[in-house]
């Protein structure tokens, strides 16, 4: 029986967990779940962010369905006991390296993204983020300069296996969809990104049926809202990736509606699936955030971990014909509580 470790972590965390679980459990699958606290809960329970328990959950489950991580009573903590830290943890230690994140526009949302309706009309594009390694791994601290001015650095550092191993999944993910793949990086100022792009080139010549394009991040960002469609995967570093993926989750209409699956190998292992929306402290508990990324999430999890297309397909269905059908949250221009949006997906569920 595949077991599904449920890690629902701070703010809206639980309520969109909760969502998601239950979206799982009626689709009459064999599954077993088993929940553990992580981020700022996990510093409550147990006075560090990822406790050791909760690893050990993560390790030996078939999935992880995380929640969301982030409480600003935690902020005046050192670095490691913050709740953030759970985050790059469990990516450290399961060695998920692969984060996928789609941004559909589904139909009928049109009007709920910030573009105009014919820009992103029928938007479907995927950013493959590499997840453990960058300036969120690299080397930082503080120190006082030569003129006695306090200082921060953060060291943004690859090596051409960690970007080889991600590229791939990038060009293994656009021959799955169109045959198109843009590599973002800042390859004119950073030697990180020219490293990035000399092993893009070199890994691209095992797919010549793969069209591979190269744009500087600054321009991506452009791109994505002058002309979103014109994309279809692209791959990215972590820091450049954080930032693109949320900026693509408004040409979809809300982060509210954004999954992601962190990975470590394309199926069949365990991989993190999460909304990619943060913790909202500002809404926790008030049942008005939108559990559809998490439920989506959770039909990566079926594709991914548990390799059952169908019931993913099932999940994205009931998603989508809710939404179709005027099921809205507040983030969308509605007034379903989160419970509620839970209600309608299930409805649909076939």
């Amino acid at each position: 029986m595949p077991l599904i470790a449920v890690l629902p972590g701070d703010g809206i965390g639980p309520e969109v967990t909760t969502q998601a679980r239950r979206v799982l459990e009626a689709l009459g699958l064999d599954l077993q779940f088993e929940e553990a606290p992580v981020g700022g809960a996990g510093y409550l329970a147990h006075g560090r962010p990822l406790p050791e328990p909760t690893l050990a959950l993560a390790k030996r489950a078939n999935a992880v369905l995380f929640g969301a991580i982030g409480d600003p009573r935690f902020d005046a903590l050192e670095r490691r006991l913050r709740p953030e830290a759970a985050l790059l943890g469990i990516r450290r230690e399961l060695g998920l390296f692969a984060n996928i994140r789609p941004a559909t526009l589904l139909p009928g949302m049109e009007g709920a993204s910030s573009l105009k309706p014919e820009v992103v009309q029928g938007l479907d594009i995927v950013i493959v983020r590499e997840l453990t390694g960058d300036v969120y791994f690299g080397e930082k601290g503080r120190r006082t300069n030569v003129e006695g001015l306090r200082q921060g650095f953060d060291l943004m550092s690859y090596n051409e296996a960690e970007v080889e191993r991600i590229v791939r999944v990038g060009f293994e993910m656009a021959r799955r969809r169109k045959h198109k793949l843009c590599s973002v990086d800042k390859a004119n100022v950073l030697e990180t990104s020219q490293l990035w792009r000399d092993v893009v080139n070199d890994v691209a010549t095992e797919y010549p049926d793969v069209h591979l394009t190269h744009m500087y991040v600054d321009n991506a960002a452009m791109q994505l809202v002058r002309a979103p469609k014109e994309f279809d995967v692209i791959v990215t570093g972590n820091l450049f990736g954080d930032i693109l993926s949320d900026q693509a989750s408004m040409c979809a209409g809300s982060i509210g509606l954004l999954p992601s699956a962190s990975l470590r190998a394309w199926s069949g292992d365990n991989g993190m699936y999460e909304p990619i929306h943060g913790s909202a402290p500002d809404i926790a508990g008030q049942g008005k955030a939108n559990p559809c990324a998490a439920i989506l999430s959770a039909a990566m999890l079926l594709r991914h971990s548990l390799e059952n297309e169908e019931a993913a397909r099932r999940v994205e269905h009931a998603v989508a014909t809710a939404l179709a059908n005027g099921a809205r949250t507040a983030d969308l221009g509605g007034s379903l509580s989160t419970d509620e949006m839970g209600d309608a997906v299930l409805r649909e569920l076939r």
